[in-house]
């Protein structure tokens, strides 16, 4: 497939960008840039303003406890047992996305919702304590040329799960995973039944307006004055939070809990 969002590596950065990506990574509490930060990076101004605009509800926890009180209602579709011994990089990478995609949601989301001007009227973004982050190490990003065609091919069906016919974004946690190609293969094998009956995409839809409404929410504590760039942060923004990582928030939940790793 091919990538319109390109980005900046972590390690090709320099100047204000490589602060930025470090102080992201400090405040979110992660060891890799989400893919979000590193596009906007390549346009000029655009992630000095939307980092700024939305730290904030990072560092004040309010991303957090809206992600508290989404995982209290939010809908899984079943998955068959993924649980069993697995390279210890599987559950690291997994822990690492359940955590950084979820307060990412609502914080991306609540900026997406400020720059389309749909904040909401009423409600008051509750602070809360942070929560705590994985600290684990991941396995190299991997690339086409980094494993088997049979394993790339894995990655790129996977993608198709809980998206559009033509995925517009390569989701990372499955790029991540390709160092572990047994366990991809019985993800797939636990992702096909729930994507051919329909309750993958039924979960995701639902989960995906309940964060919408909790965003909008969020959307009033930031006070940042739209950049020049507004509808460009805001096409990039909007297609991250609709697709990537607003079916993946849901995916990586629903193997979490099929590995037995948390209860809901």
């Amino acid at each position: 497939m091919s990538d319109p969002f390109p980005a900046i590596a972590e390690p090709a950065a320099t100047g204000e960008t490589a602060a930025l990506f470090a102080d992201i990574r400090a405040t979110v509490g992660v060891r890799v840039v989400n893919l979000v930060w590193r596009h906007l990076a390549t346009l000029d101004g655009a992630l000095p303003w939307a980092w700024h605009a939305v730290k904030p509800l990072y560092v004040q926890g309010m991303a957090d406890r809206a992600v508290v009180d989404f995982r209290r209602e939010m809908t899984l579709p079943k998955l068959g047992s993924l649980a069993g011994t697995e390279p210890a990089s599987v559950d690291a990478v997994l822990a690492s996305y359940d955590h950084s995609n979820t307060v990412n949601l609502f914080a991306l989301g609540a900026l997406m919702a400020r720059l389309r001007g749909d904040v909401a009227e009423e409600g008051v973004p509750e602070q809360g304590p942070r929560l705590p982050a994985p600290d684990v190490d991941l396995p190299p990003l991997a690339s086409e040329a980094d494993v088997p065609p049979e394993t790339w091919q894995r990655v790129l069906r996977l993608n198709h799960f809980g998206d559009r016919p033509e995925p517009l974004i390569l989701a990372s946690m499955y790029r991540h995973l390709a160092h572990a190609p047994a366990f991809l293969q019985r993800l797939e094998a636990a992702l096909t039944p729930v994507q051919a009956d329909g309750s993958l995409d039924r979960a995701i839809l639902a989960n995906r307006r309940t964060a919408h409404q909790r965003a909008r929410v969020l959307a009033r504590a930031i006070a940042t004055e739209p950049p020049r760039l507004a509808r460009e942060i805001e096409a990039s923004v909007s297609a991250f939070v609709e697709h990537a990582i607003g079916k993946m928030v849901t995916i990586c939940r629903a193997i979490r809990v099929a590995r037995g790793a948390v209860s809901s």
